[in-house]
């Protein structure tokens, strides 16, 4: 399957190839897959122009943050058809979800589990005993949060 990426600059050395802009990436993916960070910058960064771009034939998964996906201009696409689907693990009011999405058979809803893999879990597991480790050796974390 192809892939293609979209990021504020390419990413060196990555073999896929780069997207410049997220409406572009949209009109050419069946799947446009958000997995980014959450907060100001990245608020409705998927508008109503990108869930447009995507088209009749294209699936939104968002596995991100739920206010990173325009939730209203997401339900109206829904409702007329203009996309095929989405997938979505957020929701941009979490814990509530609008009941609009409960019934439209073409979206799947998941409670925030995403990264619900015995491989991340153990991946996390492991990311917060190292920066004890390094807590208790020198007093620094290893992947301090500011």
């Amino acid at each position: 399957m192809p892939v293609r990426y979209h990021n504020r600059r390419p990413v060196e050395n990555c073999p896929y190839e780069f997207e410049a802009s997220l409406p572009a990436l949209a009109a050419w993916a069946d799947f446009l897959v958000i997995a980014c960070a959450g907060g100001a910058a990245t608020r409705h960064l998927v508008s109503r122009q990108v869930i447009d771009a995507l088209g009749p034939g294209g699936f939104l998964v968002n596995v991100s943050r739920g206010s990173v996906v325009d939730e209203t201009a997401l339900l109206e696409a829904l409702r007329a058809r203009r996309i095929a689907g989405a997938a979505l693990d957020v929701f941009e009011d979490e814990p509530n979800v609008p009941p609009e999405l409960f019934a439209l058979d073409e979206v799947v809803l998941l409670p925030h589990v995403a990264s619900a893999t015995h491989e991340t879990r153990q991946a996390m597991a492991d990311s917060v005993l190292a920066n004890l480790r390094s807590f208790f050796d020198s007093g620094r974390l290893l992947t301090p949060v500011a």
